[in-house]
């Protein structure tokens, strides 16, 4: 039976007493980080990042592709957007293997089902408009993804909740980029404004 402190005028919950907290961390030395206050779904949690996981390398390879191959008038500064992002979506494909590392699991960076794993595609773009549009609909893909996890972790898993959260703004900043380059090389708006 755990003690715990009464709960503040606010009706904060309950605070586990130190000793209970020291005696609880001594207990399945096995789990690591995963102890019996974690209330998601370890397995399932592991699973649905190996899946976040194939779709942050999907999006490496593309950046990476488009940062190389681009070409045209204009084409020296998307090229270096291309490879920005290409960065950053490493780091993010850094951040989930190390969370389903430390959720227990082992990140699947195998290319085989790659595809089949990840929420974006990999599409080449054919030019340089093309290329832009391409890394547009998988950063939107990604976003609402990102959204969607962000709810199903919610409080049931905090440290992955906020890691997302993390992504998600960055992911939302590269659908800003290319939505803007878009406009750039299109000279017009290609997505309707946002209804109110």
């Amino acid at each position: 039976m755990s003690k715990t402190t009464p709960p503040d005028a606010a009706g904060k919950p309950f605070l586990t007493d130190v000793k209970t907290l020291r005696a609880r961390a001594r207990q399945h030395l096995e789990t690591g980080n995963v102890t019996s206050t974690y209330k998601g779904d370890v397995d399932q949690a592991i699973e649905i990042l190996q899946s976040v996981l194939a779709t942050e390398i999907v999006c490496v390879l593309r950046y990476t592709m488009h940062a190389v191959a681009a070409s045209g008038i204009s084409s020296e500064g998307v090229k270096d957007e291309f490879a920005q992002h290409a960065k950053e979506e490493q780091e993010h494909m850094m951040a989930v293997a190390e969370r389903i590392n430390q959720l227990g699991g082992t990140p699947n960076f195998n290319p085989e089902g790659l595809l089949t794993r990840s929420a974006s595609q990999y599409a080449e773009g054919g030019n340089l408009v093309g290329m832009i549009r391409e890394n547009l609909i998988a950063e939107r893909i990604a976003v609402d993804h990102y959204r969607e996890l962000i709810r199903y972790f919610g409080n049931d898993d905090p440290a992955t909740r906020t890691m997302l959260e993390g992504i998600l703004v960055t992911e939302e900043e590269h659908a800003n980029d290319m939505h803007d380059l878009l406009v750039a090389h299109e000279g017009k708006p290609s997505l309707p404004p946002a209804s109110r």
